[in-house]
């Protein structure tokens, strides 16, 4: 095999099916929640840092909001990653091992998935890859200090910016160099030194937006991990979350993988870059294999170690197929049965188009079609009940994923306000998502950031007379007044004005406390909802004087249910009460 030849070819071909197919299905909620991050773009996020939102902002900027401009990035980082693996399995062992490694990875379910959707995994993956690369290097010319240690620290924290996992190979590192004793040194020497000083730096932004939010990441991975609830130990939990690994890194691989890590810890005694690789690779499997013991988690949490444990399973099943038969015999057919797993994972409509009535329930990437169908329905009738009442009304999506998918297909998106969602999610007294950070219908906003948001949307003569009220009203609060009297009377000036202008705004201009109102007061909304129950939220229920069934439709696909959406007109919205 030819590989100087053979991966440039399949790599180039791959990504670029890739590039085409991802540009050809709807986006996932997901994808569309990151979206929405990148419209607000923030130091930190409520569950992860800026990394995602900072990524998909730079590509809808230079390749336009669409899915391709979205998703554009994620297979170029499944290249780069696959270019990474490539070049780390040849220093370590040969070219074959490099070939054969490449090919297991893009072979694989969940690599395959990930290299098409534009979600935290591959920016995670690919720069835990080349922190990898580069750690090996900066051992390689050690013990003298190389560029290579702080660049390992700024590459695990660019990573950490994306997901938080990536920290755990600051604990690789550290044990590596500690069962080493060639390298034990290195642990009190400037280069490793330089390498946490570094990654310390990515961490400030994450850190000081949780210190001004009261730590509510830290509180969010907790319940993710099950850390904060009294689950007894599981037996079922764990063998739950060790089926899933079978199921999305297909049967055969993963027990392929699974072979591995026994073969390589003999190994790894006296050869370090078998005990290299199995420092990136264990620590993270055990961490999550053992919160798999009181609750199960999802099963791409561990796919970064699998980039180290790709080049033993090749390693291990290359020297088992030399001596035996049926080791040559199981790995094409490994390889044949990802593959394919691939394909239907990635398109299960081939099932259906083969006449094979799949269950669109079963179906995992039914969470990417048939959304901007919907949307354009939910627009339809919108306009609809707003020619009814006379009046614009607000949306509401039952959670964030609904909210945020069909904001990014509305063809009229109509924020009320700059900033604004298009479509806001129930208001909750706790986060629970990214929308309670912004903008929401049960805030009150200043009286001056309204008359800004109203101004341009008006006419001249009513501009005018708002404008010089808002100017004057404005300076009066910059500077001490003449008299209290003054003021007040600045003040009742521009209410007036910014009343005159937008009759529906609830303002008392002889209110001297009050700064601001809540424009949604005495409002009509959309809630639109994907969910079963069919019925809002009983946040809901207790913000509006009704709550009715506006409409009901079914997306279908090929003759079979996808999804089904309700839309309630919620009349009269009042201030909740505290």
């Amino acid at each position: 095999m030819n590989h100087r030849l053979f991966l440039p070819l399949f790599l180039g071909s791959l990504t670029l099916l890739r590039l085409l197919y991802g540009a050809q299905i709807d986006l996932s909620p997901d994808e569309s929640y990151y979206f929405q991050w990148s419209q607000h773009l923030a130091p930190s996020y409520f569950s992860k840092g800026p990394g995602i939102a900072l990524a998909i902002w730079l590509s809808t900027h230079l390749f336009g909001i669409s899915e391709f401009g979205v998703r554009a990035f994620s297979p170029l980082l499944a290249l780069g990653t696959s270019l990474i693996i490539a070049h780390l399995a040849k220093r370590l062992y040969d070219a074959p091992t490099a070939v054969w490694t490449v090919l297991l990875i893009n072979c694989t379910p969940i690599f395959n998935a990930g290299s098409l959707v534009m979600t935290i995994d591959p920016l995670s993956i690919f720069f835990w890859a080349a922190a990898l690369a580069t750690a090996y290097h900066a051992l390689e010319k050690s013990p003298a200090f190389s560029l290579y240690w702080p660049l390992t620290g700024a590459l695990i924290g660019a990573g950490f910016l994306a997901k938080y996992t990536n920290a755990l190979q600051l604990l690789s590192i550290a044990l590596l160099l500690a069962f080493t004793p060639r390298y034990r040194r290195l642990l009190f020497r400037p280069g490793f030194a330089s390498l946490l000083l570094t990654f310390a730096l990515f961490t400030i932004p994450v850190l000081l937006w949780n210190a001004q939010h009261d730590w509510i990441t830290l509180r969010h991975l907790g319940e993710r991990g099950g850390l904060t609830q009294s689950h007894p130990f599981s037996p079922t939990e764990f063998l739950t979350y060790l089926g899933l690994h079978f199921g999305v890194y297909s049967p055969l691989l993963f027990g392929a993988m699974l072979f591995a890590i026994p073969a390589s810890w003999k190994e790894a005694r006296g050869h370090f870059p078998a005990r290299f690789l199995l420092a990136f690779t264990l620590p993270l499997f055990l961490l999550y294999f053992s919160l798999a013991l009181r609750q199960s988690g999802e099963p791409n949490w561990t796919a970064p170690a699998t980039i180290s444990l790709a080049i033993l399973t090749v390693v291990a099943w290359k020297k088992l197929a030399d001596r035996h038969r049926a080791a040559r015999l199981f790995v094409p057919l490994a390889l044949g049965l990802g593959a394919f797993l691939s394909i239907l994972t990635i398109d299960p409509e081939l099932l259906r188009r083969a006449h094979l009535p799949l269950s669109y329930d079963l179906d995992p990437s039914a969470r990417l079609r048939g959304w901007r169908t919907a949307a354009q329905k939910v627009e339809t009738i919108r306009a609809q009940y707003e020619a009814s009442i006379g009046q614009p009304v607000f949306l509401i999506g039952n959670n964030y994923a609904t909210s945020s998918i069909l904001a990014f297909y509305l063809e009229k998106k109509r924020p009320t306000a700059p900033l604004h969602p298009p479509i806001y999610c129930p208001m909750s007294p706790v986060p629970g998502n990214q929308f309670y950070f912004w903008p929401r219908y049960d805030a009150t906003i200043p009286y001056p950031d309204q008359a800004r948001d109203l101004l341009p949307t008006l006419p001249e003569p009513q501009r005018a007379p708002l404008a010089a009220a808002l100017a004057q009203f404005t300076q009066s609060t910059q500077s001490t007044p003449a008299t209290p009297d003054s003021a007040r009377a600045l003040q009742t000036t521009f209410l007036r004005a910014l009343q005159l202008a937008a009759p529906e705004l609830p303002i008392d201009e002889n209110d001297s406390e009050s700064s601001g109102s809540n424009p949604f007061l005495g409002r009509s909304a959309l809630y639109i909802t994907d969910r079963p129950e069919g019925k809002p939220a009983d946040s809901i229920i207790r913000e509006f004087a009704h709550c009715q069934l506006l409409a009901c439709f079914d997306i279908s696909r090929r003759g079979l249910p996808l999804r089904q959406i309700r839309v309630f007109s919620c009349s009269q919205f009042r201030q909740p009460e505290l």
